[in-house]
């Protein structure tokens, strides 16, 4: 009978399998830089933190969208100081809750 449920599922569309994904819920906090509040907070409606939800398979999918989400490139460098970016999976802290933006990165602090 497993068996059958099994087979069952793994002929789903993928879309359909898609809506068993984890919740991964990003927490950014962003540094500004000098006078550039306004700007660096833009992605989290003028707020200095905020959540961003993506759907995820894994714990560890959920870990590299969050180190994905420290990039600072270009333009942003001169708005955004830092990230400080953590991330919970089906609301369990990954990775013990840690920052996964290192503050020493070479895109951080180029205000």
């Amino acid at each position: 009978m497993y068996s059958r449920l099994l087979i069952a599922i793994m002929c789903l569309p993928l879309p359909l399998l898609q809506a068993f994904a984890g919740e991964c819920k990003l927490n950014v906090e962003r540094t500004a830089c000098p006078g550039k509040d306004a700007e660096s907070y833009k992605k989290c409606d003028g707020k200095a933190s905020c959540a961003e939800v993506k759907k995820t398979g894994t714990a560890a999918s959920c870990a590299k969208e969050a180190l994905k989400s420290c990039d600072n490139v270009g333009d942003r460098q001169k708005i955004t100081k830092s990230k400080k970016i953590t991330a919970d999976f089906d609301g369990k802290p990954v990775e013990s809750g840690k920052n996964f933006c290192e503050p020493t990165r070479a895109d951080f602090d180029k205000c």
